[in-house]
């Protein structure tokens, strides 16, 4: 088992972790399957979490029944109606709107020479980052456009490590999604879950919520 001094980086989902993005994803994703006389339920909303846009969309056509109903080019044209939607939802961020512990945890991180990258399924996370004054806290952010698979497969946090320079085993992965957890787990770094634990029970160490995310409570937790 990995102990905490053998720990150099942290990568960091974006939505849930560092900012609380995903009610806006819920807003334009609800308002597109409504448009396309797809029932929304709780269970759809949970399943999207962590996935990535066009996987996102796959999924709400599925359960509508409609997966087959459109061209590649129509899918595409719903994606990009909904990420206008979202990106005008965003546009408002600021630092106010990190989540709570979350800067103090970052800062603490760049004080103590600790690398961080972002491993985001959202292409919008430059534009987020640069809302939230966080960009220059991020050695760096993997482009989900160059990716094969999305979450759960392990290559986003492969990736994610190799932007900082650093084996796997020496990389925290911070997710609130269970795609996120098996893709850290899969990439062979140390998972840590924020949110609920029965769901997110694949996870190396959790906290219950964002506050509790510090140095000192990840060094108790692995140690």
């Amino acid at each position: 088992m990995t102990k905490f001094a053998d720990i150099k980086g942290f990568a960091f989902d974006l939505d849930g972790v560092i900012t609380d993005t995903a009610k806006f994803h819920t807003v334009a994703w609800r308002h597109l399957a409504e448009q396309l006389q797809v029932t929304w339920t709780p269970e759809l909303q949970e399943s999207l979490k962590g996935i990535d846009r066009m996987g996102s969309l796959e999924m709400i056509l599925q359960a509508g029944g409609k997966e087959n109903a459109y061209t590649q080019a129509e899918k595409e044209g719903f994606a990009a109606w909904k990420n206008e939607h979202y990106v005008e939802l965003i546009s408002d961020l600021t630092p106010d709107d990190i989540l709570p512990g979350i800067a103090a945890f970052i800062q603490e991180l760049n004080d103590k020479g600790y690398r961080a990258s972002v491993a985001s399924a959202s292409k919008n996370a430059p534009f987020i980052l640069d809302r939230l004054g966080l960009t220059d806290s991020f050695v760096g952010i993997v482009d989900p456009a160059t990716l094969h698979a999305g979450k759960p497969d392990p290559e986003i946090f492969v990736r994610a490590a190799e932007i900082l320079n650093l084996p796997p085993e020496q990389v925290i992965g911070l997710e609130d999604a269970a795609a996120g957890i098996a893709s850290i787990n899969g990439a062979g770094e140390v998972s840590l879950g924020i949110g609920d634990a029965t769901v997110l029970a694949a996870a190396d160490l959790n906290f219950a919520n964002t506050a509790e995310v510090t140095l000192a409570n990840i060094a108790a937790k692995l140690d």
